[in-house]
């Protein structure tokens, strides 16, 4: 297969639109999405729910509005995501794990006054507390079994008869209007409101078809979170939008159900972060993965571990590892099946510019800025005005560098996480990697405090029970790896913090090394 030539001006359209297109290039009959309640919708079918429930969604907010969506990966958050486009409403997917602060602070920055949800949901993701904390920051909580109820039979016929004519009833919206609010995952700090744009969107979904050719008879099967732009690119846009079967799996933590999920539908991609492809592999206890094309992965760093436990068990299954962000919408590079270089993020995608800034103090890399059509609108501020990158580059804040075409990206670590140790930048990411090979079934996670002789010193917290200073001192030696990198204090825990999406929740790990150190 030869993926499609990138054309910039394929996306110069809506979200719904989008998908009109592909009803008529791939047949309203087939089907495009389904999830655990196995009624799979075609592309008739989805169109005309996203008319009905649009409608009454309608009926309840105002033209542009921000509505909230705090569901999981389902049938029912794709119907919702496009419902809203039908009407000319902005999604704004709510990670419903990130906590009460941040949920509340995200409706407040976002002017969010309604959220829909599942009152099925709520009860069995125990999310009351959250409910709550919507309705005291001033949201009104629809519940989406409520709004069904409510759909009559005229909204039906309107639906029927939407579907058969759908660009004469579906609202008209610009490429440059806000197609989706969502929020940094928030690593490293606060998360922060991304304004993507339809174009945004839909360019992302080219660019990636562009660079890996897709079959019509895959299916991707997406365990990770809407709220997250991978899940929703991956799980939702890029299937739909381009003829492939979606399959939404409401959480990415239950391994064994998802290893058996995969092999029963027939899954072809598995979306998925290096923490739980771990799990999902040490959970297979036959063949259920063998059958997959290969395994996207993203959003941490795919250790060398994974790659030859996959090998290992499902020998023709590849792992490719991607880069993107949520300011990307998300993919800025990803490898590709017949040219998969472990250790790298893979190639920019069509489309995409690169440079590189240096960084004093830092020998190898520099700082990553990226444009492209799929680069955010901007961040949201306070007042409720869309910051622009300046001259549509994004900083990235990682270190990286590009081989000598400048498309090929090798991650070097964050800005944020270099220490100054006795006047030297030492990467982070280069002393976790010191203890991923050193303790390869471990997790780990290196954090910097202030030291009055040196400047910074590095602490390793791990869930390795064997890890011991000694040990990666020699370690280090013995890999020819410069002695800074090696932290000279470890903190054993049960369990390294993870957010939602699977990535290490950093601001929780520099809490616990801070609350260790004053006790």
């Amino acid at each position: 297969m030869t993926p499609p030539v990138y054309n910039p001006q394929d996306a110069k359209q809506g979200l719904f639109d989008a998908l009109l297109d592909a009803r008529n290039r791939y047949g309203g009959k087939k089907p495009i999405i389904e999830d655990l309640d196995r009624r799979p919708l075609s592309y008739d079918d989805l169109i005309r729910a996203s008319f009905a429930l649009g409608r009454r969604i309608a009926g309840m907010t105002e033209k542009s509005e921000h509505v909230g969506v705090l569901l999981p990966s389902s049938v029912a958050v794709g119907v919702t995501f496009f419902a809203l486009h039908a009407f000319g409403r902005v999604p704004t997917m709510l990670n419903f794990t990130a906590g009460l602060r941040n949920l509340r602070a995200a409706c407040k920055l976002a002017a969010v006054k309604r959220v829909l949800t599942a009152r099925r949901f709520i009860e069995q993701a125990k999310l009351h507390d959250a409910v709550d904390a919507l309705i005291a920051e001033g949201c009104e909580v629809v519940y989406l079994e409520d709004v069904r109820a409510k759909i009559s039979l005229a909204d039906k016929l309107f639906a029927l008869t939407a579907g058969m004519a759908p660009r004469q009833f579906r609202a008209m919206t610009l490429p440059s209007d806000p197609g989706v609010l969502l929020f940094t995952s928030g690593s490293f700090g606060t998360p922060r409101c991304v304004v993507l744009t339809h174009e945004n969107l839909i360019s992302n979904v080219q660019q990636i078809a562009s660079h890996i050719a897709l079959d019509l008879a895959w299916v991707v099967f997406n365990p990770l979170p809407t709220f997250h732009c991978f899940g929703l690119t991956g799980g939702i846009t890029l299937p739909l939008l381009t003829g492939m079967k979606a399959f939404e799996y409401p959480s990415p933590l239950h391994a064994k159900q998802i290893v058996q999920l995969v092999s029963e539908v027939g899954g072809s991609l598995l979306l998925a972060t290096d923490t739980f492809i771990n799990q999902y592999v040490r959970a297979a206890t036959g063949d259920e993965l063998s059958k997959l094309v290969f395994i996207v992965a993203g959003a941490e760093k795919v250790r060398e571990e994974t790659h030859n436990l996959v090998a290992q068990r499902f020998g023709g299954v590849q792992v490719l590892e991607g880069y993107g962000a949520t300011e990307a919408s998300p993919v800025i590079a990803i490898n590709k099946p017949e040219d998969n270089r472990r250790g790298t993020v893979g190639g920019l995608l069509p489309g995409m510019e690169a440079k590189i800034e240096p960084i004093k103090g830092i020998a190898t890399g520099g700082r990553l800025l990226v444009r492209g059509p799929n680069v955010m609108a901007g961040y949201l501020d306070d007042n409720g005005h869309i910051q622009a990158p300046q001259d549509g580059w994004h900083d990235t804040g990682d270190v990286v560098t590009l081989d000598p075409n400048g498309s090929w990206i090798t991650i070097q670590g964050r800005v944020k996480r270099f220490a100054k140790i006795g006047g030297e930048m030492v990467s982070l990411a280069a002393a976790e990697a010191l203890a991923e090979t050193a303790w390869p079934e471990g997790r780990h996670a290196v954090v910097a405090l202030p030291d009055l002789r040196k400047g910074e010193r590095l602490v390793l917290v791990t869930d390795w029970p064997g890890a011991e200073v000694s040990a990666l001192l020699a370690h280090a030696e013995a890999a020819g790896a410069s002695e800074l990198s090696a932290p000279r204090r470890i903190l054993k825990t049960f369990e390294i913090p993870l957010l939602g999406t699977g990535k290490t929740d950093y601001v929780a790990v520099q809490r616990m090394v801070e609350a260790e150190q004053a006790s």
